[in-house]
């Protein structure tokens, strides 16, 4: 079943937030869902899922820790979920590199600032490097926590600057910046569950996306 890794070279780019509510869409479709949580200092997703199972009344999401070298524990659970979900540290890690080696698909959350743009080259070299071992990997870039107020000058601005990158296509989804996703976190929920039906949109056109991907 497949893999999907949700990493970047930055942190704060909306990495676990993508994770949960990605996993939280997956569940309510009625798929069986683990994410695997490899970053060991904050294990933000596997407190979430653990918050999530406090209500009876939402499906389950599964979630254990990995760290280190997660290539042959990631081919395992695969087997087991209909999908696995890589919570990677937010940046160059062991657990992202290995984890590459085994992903069908590898989402990259970036804001849309010229800071978080500057670190794509270098992940489209880690990308073409991880392609060489594992020719069915597919990246692409999700814009995440794009300012509400945008006039969608910023998305077009990335656009233009990932045109140099074919390898790192920027997808339809944007995940904006939210007051839904902060709080539906605490309640081990995704904004999927949640009242906000502008972030709930914007969580199923992302998953149609990755789903369309594998």
């Amino acid at each position: 079943m497949p893999i999907i890794l949700v990493a970047c070279q930055k942190g704060g780019s909306g990495k676990t937030t993508t994770t949960v509510n990605v996993a939280a869409e997956l569940a309510r479709l009625g798929h069986d869902v683990l994410i695997a949580d490899c970053d060991k200092t904050t294990k933000s997703s596997t407190t979430w899922a653990q918050d999530r199972t406090q209500d009876d009344t939402l499906p389950r999401v599964h979630a254990i820790q990995k760290t280190g070298n997660v290539r042959e524990a990631l081919k395992d659970l695969a087997t087991r979920y209909d999908y696995v979900i890589v919570d990677a540290p937010g940046h160059d890690s062991q657990e992202m590199r290995t984890a590459m080696t085994v992903a069908d698909l590898m989402v990259i959350p970036t804001r849309p600032s010229q800071f978080d743009l500057d670190t794509l080259p270098d992940m489209t070299k880690l990308v073409e490097i991880a392609q060489d071992m594992n020719p069915k990997l597919k990246a692409f870039v999700l814009l995440a926590q794009v300012p509400t107020d945008s006039n969608g000058s910023e998305q077009d601005e990335a656009k233009d600057y990932l045109r140099d990158y074919p390898q790192l296509p920027l997808i339809d989804a944007a995940l904006k910046s939210r007051k839904a996703y902060r709080d539906s976190i605490p309640a081990g929920r995704g904004v999927i569950e949640w009242s906000n039906p502008k972030a709930k949109a914007e969580v199923q056109v992302l998953v149609k996306e990755i789903q369309g991907c594998l």
